[in-house]
């Protein structure tokens, strides 16, 4: 550090210190609302969500259970006759 003052840092110092500007009269009120209306929005798409996911999991547990991927399919093939 050079020792110099920052006037920067001097301009913020006196914007702390200074009046303070007015607060509109619905601010509190107007910003209330807003987070509650982003709340709303969040706990909708939450729940979408998880309903989405609930869905998935649904038709992927019925689809295995029709198409049953894990047997291994019939060979088309027949075995060799052997013993003519």
């Amino acid at each position: 550090m050079s020792g110099f003052p920052d006037p920067k840092e001097a301009q913020v110092r006196q914007l702390l210190e200074g009046p303070h500007p007015p607060v509109p009269a619905g601010l509190a009120a107007a910003a209330a609302a807003r987070g509650a209306r982003l709340l709303r929005r969040y706990r909708a798409l939450r729940r979408f969500g998880w309903a989405l996911l609930f869905t998935a999991a649904a038709a992927f547990t019925v689809w295995a259970v029709v198409t049953r991927p894990w047997v291994t399919p019939p060979s088309g093939v027949s075995p060799p006759l052997e013993g003519w």
